[in-house]
Parts: C-alpha cells; structure tokens; sequence
C-alpha cells in the first residue's frame, strides 16, 4: 500500500492511470447504486409503515436486497452476469450492447454513467494533481454523479448520500484542505437555510412544494467543501442552467409549468465546477458586470 502512495506521488500519469481506472470501476458500482438504492429506500420506508400502524401482522420474509445481493441479471430472461461480462466499458463493446443470453439490448445509460464517472474523476485529478484534494473530489464525484442519476429517475436525493458527503466536506475543513472550519460550517448552514427558506416562502405564497428537503442537504454539503464564498456561485450557476434545461424540456415534451424538474443534478454541476473553478468563474462574472 505504501508503495503504491509513494509511486502516485512520485509518477503523477501512474496516479491518474489509476484515477481513471479505478473510477471506470466505481461508475460500474454507481449503476447498481442508482438503481437498487431507491427500492431499498421504499422498502424501509414500508418496513417501517408497517410495524409501526400494523405491529401485529408480521411482515413476509424477502429475498436478501442490497447493494451486494442478488447478483446482477439480465431483467429480459434472468441470465447472470458473469465477471467477464461486467467490465466497465470493455464488455458493452464486446458484447455489442446486447445480452449474450437473450441478445437483449443493453441501455446505453450503463456504459455512459462509467464512462462519466472515469472522465470526470481524471478531469479532478489532473486538476489539483496527487493530492489529498484530488481524492477528496474523486469521491465527491462518485457520490454527485450517483445522485444526479438517482434524482433524475426517482426525484428524491438520498440522506444516505448527502449526508456522508457534508461530513466529508466538514471534516475535510479541520485539515483546511479546501476551506476552513468557519467558511465550511457557515456554508454548510448557509446552504441549508437558503433553499429552505426558499422552499417556505414558495409554499406559503402558492400552497406548493417547489423543491424536496434532499436539495437543502445537498446545498449544505457543497457548502461545506466550497465555504459560504462559494454558495452564491452555485445558486446563480445552478439556477441558470435549470431554468434553460427547463424550458427545452417543456418545449419538448409539450408541457405547462406544472412539469415537475429535479433541481438536484444541476446543483450538482454547479457545486462541481464552483469547487474546481471558483476563482475564474468569479473573475469571468466581474469582466462580464463590469463590461456591461
């Protein structure tokens, strides 16, 4: 183990080699995550339904369901899927997108999360270089990339996945390693309460919820690793991009302002660059201000 820190630091393309393949791996991961995670979340939450209103009728015993078990099936005949047929990118390729068994098409989304996941991973550690800084952005990503997909299919952002996350970021503070312990814990709060108040004041205006309470932690986790500097920067970036990517869909499938948009995956975004990239962001917004 030793050595292969003292090599990362010493050959910074060994590090990104295996930034990048590493990630290839964990997006495979990401895919079962995504998916299996939010019927595991409405299982508890029925599980926990029914001891609670229903204490005297004893649940049916179920087959084990996690992030482990059961393995991986074909949904179209049940075929298992072998190791060899689980490599990331590599098998989509070989197999030509089909399952070997019933030659059923395989979704695109698969190779294209891992693919994501690798790219953006090598895009963070080319950034900051072997670093601690590096690593710490690798797992952010992992964690941004499977709540973008998981709210974009189920509108929900999992408190298993954003929580673990601002804790990450606020410890992260104690060493300073993005920001410090105050920046972080008052924009870890700051993130929180700015949407939740938000999410208030639209609720008492209209009646209507405009957004979940999974958008909050999230905000409050980008908070912790950006600081509060940073919060004005997603809210604008994120808010931007929702509203063009908003309107296309509306366009598109023809739809009124009653269409419902998860706003997790372009917080994610947004908290993504603002962390790589504040300061130019910032310089290219003053340039912009000021040239108007």
């Amino acid at each position: 183990m030793q050595s292969i820190i003292d090599l990362s630091l010493t050959s910074p393309w060994f590090f990104y080699s295996m930034a990048g393949i590493v990630s290839l791996m964990v997006g495979s991961f990401l895919n079962v995550v995504i998916y299996r995670l939010p019927i595991m979340m409405e299982r508890d939450w029925q599980r926990e339904y029914q001891s609670y209103f229903n204490p005297q009728q004893t649940a049916a015993e179920t087959e084990r369901f996690d992030l482990i078990k059961p393995d991986s099936t074909c949904p179209k005949c049940g075929h298992k899927i072998r190791a060899w047929e689980n490599i990331p990118l590599l098998s989509y390729l070989f197999l030509g997108g089909k399952c070997s068994q019933c030659k059923t098409g395989i979704s695109l989304r698969y190779p294209f999360v891992e693919l994501l996941t690798g790219l953006l991973s090598l895009w963070a550690a080319v950034h900051y270089g072997p670093s601690v800084q590096a690593l710490l952005v690798i797992v952010l990503t992992w964690l941004l990339v499977a709540m973008t997909f998981i709210d974009l299919d189920k509108m929900i952002l999992p408190d298993q996945l954003t929580l673990p996350l601002m804790w990450i970021g606020l410890l992260a503070s104690t060493s300073h390693i993005f920001v410090g312990p105050t920046g972080a814990i008052i924009g870890a709060a700051a993130g929180y309460l700015s949407l939740w108040s938000i999410y208030w004041l639209f609720k008492l205006l209209t009646g209507k919820e405009g957004m979940g309470y999974g958008d909050f932690k999230l905000l409050a986790a980008l908070g912790a690793f950006t600081g509060w500097q940073g919060l004005l920067i997603i809210i604008l970036l994120s808010s931007f991009v929702g509203a063009v990517f908003g309107i296309a869909i509306m366009i598109r499938q023809k739809q009124g302002k009653e269409l419902a948009i998860p706003f997790g995956p372009y917080l994610a975004i947004a908290g993504w660059l603002t962390l790589l990239y504040q300061e130019p962001i910032k310089t290219a917004y003053f340039q912009w201000a000021l040239g108007q």
